[in-house]
């Protein structure tokens, strides 16, 4: 299959049948995944999640997203839920567990085995995967066990070591691989809903359950394993040496049930939720990560990283040496078999952000992030891949002359979203969301990262930036990292050859609705990269002025932070020229730039207040 798509490739290229190379390519890594979390007993109960709940349910949208997936080189296909299990059985052992009548779970039997058909006739394999301890809430109600199911309450301390809870899971999970045999995997989270409960008897429900029902099944499985989550009894994320060692230990038996297909996939959130700010690892879901998993070298399990997008969602992007840069890191790393791309706050099914005009050529959401899809999938599967096939991707869309340019411009907007999640470090999904500024905790409203976080947070990236307070506390920077005076500038340098290269291709003439809804993205980025600079600027001045009783430093912050606040108004302007919104979120009221302006003009007056003494 993909060398039929490669030779379409090089025909629609322009290439003449006899001119077609002959090409070997093996895969720079193996299992190449998307993360998909469905709108049916969703992770996150939110109108942001539920609104994709009947275009989630039109196999039309199946077959183009697997068609975009095959088309760049994803070949696994992984569907998240906290309990789907009664969408696709009657369990025969609960029968009371599944609230359909006969001819409604007919009809999500034929979505379910059309969406898995449609993956395997495209090479595409398919995970399950779960977050543990949850029923349907008719079981939940029936047996009077595991009630936080009946909300889909998804984090919380409560747990239960219920028997008939393990029961019902090892049955369910059993009946689905025997019902589904296009199903490649399963997959699960040690955390959630697995508070009070200790690592080892955290593993030992596994074993009871799914790894139970995976060895009575009648066929094979594969597995992904999610690690490490949690460390103690608390379901929020914590790391230790020790964990990680007995959870490897774990993972090594489970390889050796006859009825798994090695490898299993031991999954790691690539720093945390916010794997685009820096290609190098720092953190995953609860902190720094030793080398258990991997040394000494495994032999039936290989590491994935999920690179999770919880930052982008409105604005477009696409990278490829950052990419490039992520999978450079992998060279020689023979435990690592491949990548999970996707978002846990955000499902590109639906359509809900663009307005309607005739910019809006697309049907499906992931329609709109065309580009970021093709940069992961095609360097995932080949490193090599050059810029000239993405400029190639750009010129078939928006003309043959604007190819390079276009991608040059790309290149620069997309490096900004990625130096501020660097800079400012983020941990679970609502800690940051970049292309706001701002993040959310408890499903409260989203709250901009002021002027006094911004300058006390904790940069990411230890090795190439310094955060405000350390930098003017000190008044210098490690050897080979840059100040935030630095990274300024560097904003500022990126942005003009961006905007640069965006007036040219103005100027050009035939700008489409289609390229000046992405041109503008472009634009926007540079206007928050105008914001960034001058809000770390405006940071360093006021640090200083604070540490000094310097009242000039104190005008000069002023000053910076309200050229920051013209730069949002532009930013707020350009972000809802083609787009409805406010739109939907995870947060408790819908996102928009100009809603949080009274929050940047806030940072004005925390400026302003009277300097105290040392």
């Amino acid at each position: 299959m993909y060398g039929l798509l490669d030779l379409t490739e090089q025909i629609r290229g322009g290439t003449a049948l006899d001119e077609v190379r002959e090409q070997n390519v093996t895969a720079a890594l193996a299992f190449r995944a998307i993360k998909f979390n469905l709108p049916w007993a969703a992770y996150r109960t939110s109108p942001a999640i539920e609104q994709h709940d009947q275009t989630c349910r039109d196999l039309a949208f199946w077959e183009a997203f697997l068609d975009m997936m095959a088309e760049n080189r994803f070949n696994v296909l992984t569907l998240w839920s906290l309990h789907p299990y009664t969408y696709m059985i009657r369990p025969k052992s609960f029968p009371e567990a599944c609230p359909f009548t006969d001819a409604e779970l007919a009809d999500w039997r034929r979505l379910w085995n059309g969406i898995l058909r449609l993956a395997k006739e495209r090479g595409i394999e398919t995970y399950l995967l779960n977050w543990n301890i949850f029923v349907s809430p008719e079981f939940a109600r029936a047996h009077d066990v595991a009630r936080w199911s009946e909300t889909l309450s998804h984090y919380g301390q409560e747990s239960t070591r219920s028997e008939l809870v393990v029961r019902y899971t090892r049955d369910v999970v059993r009946q689905v691989l025997e019902e589904y045999p296009d199903l490649t995997g399963l997959g699960i989270t040690l955390g959630e809903r697995m508070g009070g409960m200790t690592p080892d008897e955290r593993r030992e429900w596994l074993d009871q359950t799914f790894f139970a029902a995976m060895a009575e099944a009648s066929r094979p499985v594969k597995f992904i394993y999610r690690a490490p989550l949690s460390a103690t009894t608390h379901s929020g994320g914590t790391t230790s040496e020790e964990n990680d060692r007995r959870s490897r230990a774990h993972i090594e038996a489970l390889a050796r049930l006859t009825n798994v297909t090695p490898p299993v996939f031991v999954e790691f959130k690539h720093n945390w939720s916010h794997a685009h700010s820096s290609p190098d690892l720092f953190i995953v879901h609860g902190g720094p990560l030793s080398d258990a998993y991997w040394n000494p070298p495994p032999t039936r399990h290989q590491v994935v990283w999920t690179m999770r997008n919880e930052d982008m969602f409105i604005l477009r992007w696409g990278e490829p040496d950052f990419v490039r840069a992520f999978l450079q890191r992998q060279q020689g790393r023979n435990y690592v078999g491949g990548a999970i791309i996707g978002s846990e706050c955000y499902v590109p099914a639906l359509d809900y952000i663009t307005a309607p005009g005739p910019h809006k050529d697309w049907r499906w959401a992931f329609e709109r992030q065309w580009l970021f899809y093709a940069v992961w999938g095609r360097l995932l599967y080949d490193s090599t891949t050059p810029d000239a096939y993405f400029e190639g991707l750009l010129a078939a869309r928006f003309g043959k002359d604007r190819g390079r340019d276009l991608l040059a411009a790309w290149k620069l907007a997309s490096r900004v979203p990625l130096h501020f999640a660097s800079f400012h470090r983020g941990t679970w999904d609502g800690s940051l969301y970049t292309e706001g500024f701002c993040s959310w905790i408890d499903n409260a409203a989203r709250k901009l990262i002021d002027i006094e976080k911004f300058i006390s947070h904790p940069v990411l990236d230890t090795r190439r930036y310094v955060n405000i307070a350390g930098f003017v506390k000190t008044g210098r920077v490690p050897e080979g990292t840059v100040s935030p005076l630095d990274l300024a500038e560097q904003l500022d340098r990126d942005r003009a050859t961006a905007l640069k290269l965006v007036t040219k291709l103005r100027q050009q003439g035939g700008v489409t609705p289609r390229l000046d809804c992405e041109l503008t993205d472009i634009e926007a980025w540079c206007a928050y990269s105008d914001y960034f600079a001058a809000k770390l600027r405006g940071g360093v001045a006021l640090a200083t002025a604070r540490a000094n009783q310097d009242a000039a430093q104190q005008q000069r912050a002023v000053a910076e932070l309200e050229k920051a606040r013209s730069h949002w108004k532009r930013l707020a302007d350009l972000g809802s020229r083609f787009n409805q919104l406010p739109v939907p979120s995870s947060a408790e009221k819908p996102f928009s730039w100009s809603a949080l302006l009274p929050e940047v003009e806030q940072d004005i007056e925390l400026a302003k207040k009277p300097l105290r003494e040392p």
